[in-house]
């Protein structure tokens, strides 16, 4: 049986650990690309070297070279500028375009097979140009978000209830930003609905944490989150890659669900070795879908100007 190849693009934060973690779980072989001298060699080699600790299948190998990502089956984006206190993800978009671009046209010259999952920041826009740049499939092109907010929901409500977080599933929709939507009704604890476990007010402090999660772990490091994020691009590489077929939240092409007509927002989805295999449109009331419209209508303002500017 032939070995997976994953290859994450960027060895910063997110990257090194997105890389540690497929490595880890034996996902398959791993390629950590950078264009630093050293630094994704350094940590693929310290990556490597753990293997001995806690054994598992699959090489890793750092290089500056996007040859030695030929071939690969998932291709992790992640490279681009990290938000700093006082950068909302917005004043990211114009630069980490322009790095998205470059990246995605080296991965349709190396691995035009690829499944290409999005981590770069503002996520949504991002994914957009990847797809626009790469001329994939739709279904071949996702974007990580909905299972970072989803999981930060989780850990708030686990923290909350005093429950075992596995127990929790989380539901968020919309754009990855301070506009996301949560949906409480659709969010349990062991098959229990968080409206049953919890008063208005209390899910509503977690769902406002929820979307201010980023900007918070931002404020106490100074820089943007990278092990839950990381761990969100890995679970979705795994789904594809052992044809798991999970539903989870990420960002991915609508066309005509949940009134969104040729665009990329987050909403729930099938994830298999297809890559996106089904969108699940849930039923909204009028009041989710409002903040669902608007919270989608943010991110096509962004697109419309990252167009202008490509």
């Amino acid at each position: 049986m032939k070995q997976a190849k994953i290859t994450v693009a960027g060895a910063g934060n997110v990257g090194a650990t997105a890389a540690f973690i497929a490595a880890d779980k034996g996902l398959g072989d791993v390629v950590l690309l950078d264009i630093v001298e050293g630094l994704s060699e350094g940590k693929a080699l310290d990556m490597a070297q753990a293997k001995g600790v806690y054994a598992s299948s699959g090489r890793v190998v750092g290089t500056r070279d996007w040859e030695a990502a030929a071939g690969s089956d998932v291709v992790i984006l992640t490279s681009g500028l990290a938000r700093r206190p006082g950068m909302s993800r917005d004043d990211l978009l114009a630069k980490n375009a322009q790095i998205i671009k470059s990246v995605t046209e080296q991965v349709v010259r190396t691995s035009p097979e690829a499944m290409i999952i999005v981590v770069s920041n503002p996520l949504d826009v991002m994914t957009y140009v990847a797809a626009k740049v790469s001329g994939f499939e739709k279904r071949r092109v996702m974007g990580m978000a909905g299972v970072l907010d989803a999981a930060r929901f989780a850990c708030f409500i686990a923290e909350e209830l005093g429950v075992f977080v596995g127990d929790v599933s989380g539901v968020l929709m919309g754009g990855h930003g301070d506009d996301m939507v949560p949906l409480p009704r659709y969010t349990t604890v062991s098959g229990v609905p968080l409206t049953e476990l919890m008063t208005a007010d209390r899910i509503e402090a977690l769902v406002e944490r929820t979307r201010k999660g980023g900007i918070e772990i931002v404020n106490l490091l100074g820089t943007s989150a990278y092990y839950a994020p990381a761990a969100g691009a890995v679970k979705m590489a795994e789904a594809m890659l052992k044809d798991t077929r999970q539903v989870m939240s990420c960002c991915v092409y609508c066309d005509g669900v949940y009134g969104i007509k040729g665009e990329f927002v987050g909403v729930p989805a099938m994830l298999g070795v297809d890559g996106v295999e089904k969108v699940v449109e849930l039923k909204l009331t009028a009041q989710e879908q409002a903040m669902f419209d608007a919270s989608a209508a943010h991110v096509r303002e962004l697109t419309e100007k990252v167009d202008a500017m490509m």
